[in-house]
């Protein structure tokens, strides 16, 4: 058997609410001319700066949102006010907020994405910061030769969203509870994920970089899934969207349990209840726990499971690591065949813009 993939798991945060603001506009100044010899200097009250935008911005490097646990809060700095001379204040700088590859930002209610980062440089002014008001030099007229006028500046715009983050990963790894999906990480990764025989021993998604003959491919694991969880029984379906963007599923089974083709027909379900495309994603049958059942008995339960409409099955053993090469070279044919699709729709897509220019997002805001 070749060498032990190896993997680094990271843990993270997949949903937080922050409030954010932008820079209120500085005020103008009322100000007027006073130099020696000249007696009646005119206004020269200079206009007040504009305030820092909100601008997101998605990162490469970050793979959480822990950050705004503790930092909810988030605003620009105003402008500043103007001042004698005709000398405009300076603006509030820009708050860039950084957030994963794979962010969703949604309304307060959670009813509506605003936006939507699926590649890494992706931004936008979220929240444009308020514009500095008026000195008196503007007030200026042939009628009124020496205003006191001034404007405040604008107030900044407020806003309560939530961050919602989706994984971007190639491989997602899904099955019932209990399918050994956490000794399945263990054996790939150095990571000790927690083992046990009883349901839920996972409870929080996780996200691995898998190295295997030379190449990577990056793994996302999620809570074992129940039936009805796309309808919100059990843990699974608030983590059923970190598989979304996923290239291909790998659908751990537990060749133990008492009906392997109802177990796989359950996910399945699940699945095409969720939406999002998921049930339309290839998909690799692996039957686990081979080390605990003969090879005749191995092939009977993989022809049952072909039989009900399965495809790729193969054989499994996340604690002896028997069928691992097997699984792993599937993963990678898979997740290259995909990319070279999203390469090819991608190349397309480049030669169809207009102007030559750098497209730095494929979201709208709603």
């Amino acid at each position: 058997m070749q060498d032990i993939p190896k993997c680094t798991i990271m843990h993270f945060l997949d949903q937080a609410k922050i409030y954010v603001s932008s820079g209120a506009g500085g005020p103008g100044a009322v100000s007027f001319r006073r130099e020696k010899f000249i007696q009646y200097g005119g206004p020269d009250g200079g206009n007040g700066g504009k305030g820092g935008d909100i601008i997101f911005r998605a990162v490469e490097g970050l793979n959480t949102l822990i950050d705004f646990r503790y930092t909810q809060h988030l605003r620009a700095p105003r402008g500043r006010g103007g001042a004698g001379r005709n000398r405009t204040g300076a603006g509030g700088e820009d708050l860039v907020i950084k957030v994963p590859v794979g962010t969703q930002v949604l309304s307060e209610d959670k009813e509506h994405v605003l936006l939507d980062f699926t590649r890494e440089g992706q931004e936008v002014v979220f929240l444009e910061g308020g514009i500095g008001g008026r000195g008196n030099a503007s007030y200026k007229s042939s009628t009124n030769r020496a205003p006191r006028q001034h404007q405040p500046g604008e107030p900044g715009e407020e806003a309560a969203v939530w961050l919602r983050l989706k994984l971007i990963a190639d491989a997602g790894l899904v099955g019932l509870p209990n399918a050994g999906k956490s000794t399945f990480i263990n054996f790939v990764s150095n990571s000790k994920a927690k083992v046990g025989a009883y349901p839920f021993t996972t409870i929080h998604p996780q996200l691995g970089v898998v190295h295997h003959q030379g190449r990577e491919f990056v793994l996302a694991d999620i809570p074992g899934l129940i039936d009805g969880a796309a309808e919100g029984a059990g843990i699974g379906d608030r983590f059923l969207g970190h598989i979304e963007r996923c290239k291909v599923l790998l659908h751990l089974i537990d060749a133990t349990g008492d009906d392997p083709v109802q177990a796989w027909q359950t996910v399945t379900k699940e699945l095409e209840q969720y939406g999002g495309g998921l049930a339309d994603k290839p998909q690799i049958l692996a039957l686990n726990k081979a080390d605990l059942l003969d090879d005749e008995l191995m092939e009977s339960i993989a022809d049952d499971l072909r039989a009900a409409g399965a495809v790729d099955v193969l054989p499994l053993s996340g604690a002896t690591g028997k069928g691992m090469d097997a699984v792993l070279d599937r993963l990678l044919e898979a997740v290259g065949r995909y990319s070279s699709i999203e390469e090819k729709d991608q190349s397309a897509g480049d030669s169809n813009s207009q102007g030559g220019e750098e497209e730095k997002a494929d979201w709208s805001p709603l």
